[in-house]
């Protein structure tokens, strides 16, 4: 296929894509992200299993994500992402990912798009505001079940676990070279201002509302909502206290001494001989 119609499929795919996104507010769009992520994790055995969910330092979902061509392919969508940090998920970062790939591919199609940023690289290329799979950081087809004790290839090369739920029939599709990018124009929606990626997802700034129906879908997801309400507060008192020593005995008060200047008191007389 030639490049100028590579450009003119690509180029159609982003305009239907772009006229679909821009119908959605960006608070829809994290409506639309939570309910994904609530269907997914409705069926455990077919879901994202338990021990990813466990590890994954970043959540991205993007409901809808376009794809398609004749021979070329392309994808385009806009999503939500969340990172763990040290006071549990961080605020909703809205995101954009572009891409194509080749290969025999007809048709367009809606996917719902799920990636979990499993290690320390892939969180740093994410928060870097924008990264290519496959370059910037590795990706993978995750696992699917309710445990993934029985594979490890996740755990020895995967940067990022992708999985899609389709919408209809499509074919020989892959994410690699596909970019992720902040969507500079749904933040300044949703937070009323520019704020970058890092600052958001490293926890930096609080959850708006129209957000936090994403978060709490992720907070529900990893299990974060259920242990932190089971979770009764404790006092912070040491394993092992150390023996407490008792205080010392007060000291024996003197008896009072005369001043200097004071005189002596006169001694007592002896009693006079009695008769002979």
């Amino acid at each position: 296929m030639n490049t100028p119609l590579r450009v003119v499929c690509f180029a159609s795919l982003l305009c239907v894509s772009s006229v679909l996104s821009f119908a959605e507010s960006a608070a829809e769009r994290a409506e639309s992200a939570a309910t994904v992520l609530n269907e997914i994790m409705s069926a455990p055995d077919s879901g994202i299993p338990e021990e990813i969910l466990g590890s994954a330092k970043c959540i991205a979902v993007v409901p809808s994500l376009l794809k398609g061509g004749f021979v070329f392919g392309g994808a385009h969508g806009r999503g939500m992402a969340s990172c763990r940090t040290d006071n549990g998920w961080s605020a909703p970062a809205p995101l954009s990912i572009t891409g194509g790939s080749f290969g025999f591919q007809i048709g367009i199609q809606g996917v719902d798009l799920v990636m979990m940023v499993m290690n320390d690289r892939g969180m740093q290329a994410l928060l870097s505001s924008q990264f290519k799979l496959g370059a910037d950081a590795s990706a993978a087809a995750g696992p699917v079940g309710r445990h993934a004790e029985g594979s490890t290839d996740w755990k020895l090369r995967a940067e990022v676990l992708t999985y899609s739920r389709a919408r209809g029939l499509f074919a020989g599709v892959t994410l690699n070279g596909s970019v992720i990018h902040q969507d500079e124009n749904a933040t300044r929606e949703i937070y009323g201002r520019m704020v970058p990626f890092r600052t958001i997802l490293t926890g930096a700034v609080a959850s708006p509302q129209g957000g936090e129906p994403f978060v709490a879908a992720v907070r529900k997801a990893t299990g974060h909502e259920t242990k932190a309400a089971s979770a009764p507060a404790r006092p912070n008192v040491p394993v092992n206290p150390p023996p407490v020593t008792p205080p010392p005995a007060p000291a024996a008060t003197p008896a009072p001494q005369p001043a200097a200047n004071q005189a002596a008191p006169a001694p007592t007389p002896a009693p006079p001989p009695g008769p002979r």
